[in-house]
């Protein structure tokens, strides 16, 4: 299949283009594995060095991969840019729509910034006048009550407020079976022939009307395309953690992207959200195989959008990276530890992508995704075995008599003899490790008016040092992050399915979370420590980049975690960003609405838990709500009366003693929904639980404030 370009890029030029690339891969990895052969088997070589090169060479090839990327994205920007990608296609400003669904799957998250980022999106939406085309679905997984009920109240108030009833929907599902790509499937079996396109947005995305109504239009033009992947910035950082990586999105991530859209053209991925999918295709080819086996390595895939994307790409259908929309974002955790519950979840679903790197009818690059997906996760335990094997290696060689003249210089570096060959393997990987950021950097540099968007050159510069040596201390502490959610995967542990932080923190990480977290680190970091500068005091010195961030990992931890110092390094220019120093009046607008609502009070403490039972429950306003957006079931008489019982015993005795899956069985019960708000009203004062007594109290005091603002 050819690309859907103006100027169509034959067959030829792409296979040189992707010569090129793995030719690159493949040399560098040939160079570096030659130089560490020379170390290794000087006086003949053993088992153990044989495993060294083998893990070596397998780690230098991925990191081969990532540079080589880098550099052919900074040739292409270097010589103005790439025609052949899909977002150079000019596109009118009356260019015709389809009917397009923008879906939003959520589980238990903040219900304000959901609605209310909902809502910038569907006025910006509206501010280019080409709303028609567009519906809006919220669809709920989520698990606890209090999300469940808010999101149904703030579903109505936004129709209300912006005239949204027939446009923006709201669906909970009864059963929340295979977490997100369940949800979307569920939706797409029900609704998905309305529609010839579906924008799925994630719980934190932001897209401007602009660049939804470009992509469609891309689509539009483009009739054998499937999918068309936008590349979402980073935003909303407080914490130094958060900024730290929107920074660096910000800076590198330009060059990373244009080069992998010069060698991967058509045969592109998706990443789950901010994207475009056209919904007949992918109905028909993209239903998620079901893997040998049970969790965590089998049963149903957790990282479906690779897979979707390798499944559109099998069917025929091209799927491409816009890297060049404007007006698309997301936010990202805002500490080390949410960034590794975040991780411990991807991983265990790329690690099951390891069945599908044989599957039948694949196209090889597509493959080639894959399998950096799995990279991503089992290089940390491959690095971490490597330079136990290194520690293995230097003890085996203590003692012996030197091979050569250079080697009384190598065994006083702790190095194995071979001091040149050493040297250039050294400089080699960091070559590798920080020519592209270097690269992003000298790019930004010849772009004053870009710079000033970055603070100036000072703090660019200042911004720049202090996120190289930040991230060099974070990279250990990933490895054994990584390396540790690999082991549990082999073993069986498998990972549940838990809404994740995002945004500021103002507390941040406290000390026993961080020693509950990072303390196998600091222990593992300091037995390391001590035991390579007892064997070598000079192995130890190659060897501290490593175990000192280890030994450190709680302390760093909470420092980046500090929303206070976030704050304080914007206030000094540091990390600043093209979003921040110039925000789109999207992202502007979102700051203003959440500022309004968090300024609200929530409900009184002993409320807190259950206040969105007590809402369905009390208020009559949302109990007819949430009555009319359930829908009806028949009941034997065995359920009825265990119905009935719940009712009596929650009215007695509050929801204190009741379990999760009680509250949750009542509150999907319409019947009894209606009872419980008649019965509740009309019993005598003395017959109700304490708590109910506290909460009709506080309800007659709050009736008057805005019913979406009172729960952050």
């Amino acid at each position: 299949m050819q690309p859907y370009l103006p100027g169509r890029m034959d067959e030829r030029r792409l296979t040189r283009r992707r010569s090129l690339f793995f030719t690159g891969i493949f040399l560098l990895t040939s160079v570096a594995t030659w130089f560490l052969a020379d170390l290794l088997w000087r006086g003949g070589i053993t088992a153990l060095e044989v495993a060294l090169l083998v893990v070596f060479t397998v780690l230098f090839a991925h990191v081969a991969a990532g540079f080589c990327t880098a550099m052919v994205g900074l040739y292409v920007v270097n010589r103005g840019g790439d025609r052949a990608r899909i977002d150079a296609s000019t596109v009118p400003p009356d260019a015709p729509l389809a009917s397009t669904a923008i879906v939003m799957p959520v589980c238990n998250e903040d219900v304000s910034r959901v609605f209310e980022g909902l809502r910038v999106v569907y006025r910006s939406l509206q501010e280019t006048h080409r709303l028609e085309p567009f519906d809006f679905f919220v669809l709920s997984d989520s698990s606890q009550p209090n999300q469940w009920i808010q999101e149904e109240v703030a579903w109505l108030e936004l129709c209300k407020q912006v005239d949204g009833f027939g446009r923006i929907f709201y669906r909970k599902r009864r059963h929340s079976t295979n977490k997100k790509a369940g949800n979307l499937g569920d939706f797409l079996r029900r609704w998905g022939g309305r529609y010839r396109y579906m924008i799925v947005l994630d719980a934190d995305s932001i897209m401007t009307g602009r660049a939804l109504v470009q992509l469609v239009a891309l689509m539009e033009q483009h009739p054998q395309v499937g999918i068309i992947q936008t590349a979402p910035r980073l935003i909303n950082g407080e914490t130094p953690f958060a900024r730290m990586q929107a920074f660096a999105s910000r800076l590198y991530g330009g060059l990373f992207l244009a080069g992998l859209n010069y060698w991967q053209q058509h045969d592109g991925n998706y990443w789950g959200h901010n994207a475009v999918i056209r919904v007949q295709p992918f109905i028909e080819h993209c239903a998620l195989p079901e893997l040998p086996g049970s969790e965590p390595f089998g049963g149903r895939i957790l990282s479906h959008d690779f897979v979707e994307a390798a499944l559109m790409r099998k069917a025929g259908w091209g799927v491409w990276l816009a890297a060049g929309i404007e007006g698309t974002y997301e936010e990202g955790p805002p500490t080390l530890i949410d960034s590794a519950k975040r991780d411990r979840r991807w991983c265990q679903g790329n690690l099951q992508h390891s069945w599908l790197l044989t599957a039948q009818g694949f196209r090889p690059v597509s493959r080639f995704h894959l399998l950096m997906g799995v990279m991503g996760y089992a290089a940390s335990p491959l690095w971490l075995l490597f330079m136990l094997l290194c520690t293995l290696e230097v003890f085996a060689r203590t003692g012996e008599a030197p091979a050569d003249a250079a080697a009384p210089a190598a065994t006083a570096l702790g190095l194995p003899p071979g001091l040149p060959s050493a040297l250039a393997l050294f400089a080699l990987t960091m070559l590798l490790l920080f020519l592209p950021k270097v690269a992003g950097l000298a790019v930004t540099w010849g772009r004053p008016e870009e710079v000033q968007r970055f603070g100036g050159r000072g703090r660019l510069a200042l911004s720049f040092l202090l996120e190289s040596i930040g991230s060099a201390l974070l990279a250990p502490i990933n490895m054994l992050f990584h390396a540790k959610f690999v082991v549990f995967t082999l073993l069986g542990q498998g990972v549940s399915w838990l809404a994740q932080r995002r945004g500021a923190e103002d507390d941040g990480t406290d000390w026993r979370e961080a020693i509950l977290t990072h303390g196998g680190q600091m222990l593992f970091g300091l037995v390391w420590g001590v035991s390579a500068y007892v064997l070598s005091p000079a192995f130890f010195a190659w060897l501290s980049p490593v175990v000192v961030p280890l030994v450190l990992s709680a302390p760093l931890s909470i420092l980046l975690s500090q929303g206070r110092l976030g704050r304080a390094a914007r206030r000094w220019g540091l990390f600043l960003t093209p979003e921040e120093t110039a925000p789109p009046y999207e992202l502007r607008r979102l700051e203003q609405n959440l500022a309004e609502c968090y300024r609200h009070l929530p409900p009184l403490e002993p409320l807190r838990a259950d206040y969105g039972l007590l809402q369905a429950v009390l208020d009559p306003y949302v109990n007819a709500l949430h009555v009319a957006l359930l829908r009806q079931r028949r009941r034997t008489e065995e359920s009825r009366e265990w119905f009935a019982q719940l009712r009596e015993r929650l009215l007695r005795d509050g929801p204190d003693r009741f379990t999760p899956r009680e509250k949750m069985a009542l509150l999907l019960d319409a019947e009894s929904m209606m009872e419980l708000h008649r019965d509740l009203w009309s019993a005598r004062t003395e017959d109700l639980a304490p708590w109910w007594r506290l909460g009709i109290r506080q309800y007659n005091v709050l009736t008057t404030a805005p019913t979406t603002a009172l729960y952050r």
